[in-house]
């Protein structure tokens, strides 16, 4: 569970990042969340898009993203949503909390 100055931190951080997907009308698919979870192995932070022409309310989306990653709700705005894991190796942590 983050605290809000760790949530006020990874915000902060997740302002500068490009979005790395869109979720689609097809929702989330095992390969979205394949590709996802590959990608915040390595970068402990990422941030996703909810496609316009998907009848999807992203915080449901977010929510199950981070459910099915074990990751950590950041941020939602709009259609765009950030989520955080740190990464399991202590070593291989690129952020410190």
């Amino acid at each position: 569970m983050l605290t809000g100055k760790q949530r006020s931190a990874l915000k902060s951080m997740a302002h500068s990042i490009s979005p790395v997907t869109s979720v689609g009308k097809a929702g989330i698919t095992d390969s979205v969340i394949d590709s996802l979870d590959a990608y915040i192995s390595v970068h402990e932070l990422m941030k996703v898009t909810v496609q316009e022409g998907a009848m999807l309310d992203t915080k449901e989306v977010c929510n199950e993203v981070a459910d099915r990653l074990g990751a950590e709700f950041v941020q939602a705005i709009g259609r765009r949503f950030v989520i955080y894991r740190p990464a399991v190796e202590e070593k291989n942590r690129k952020i410190i909390l």
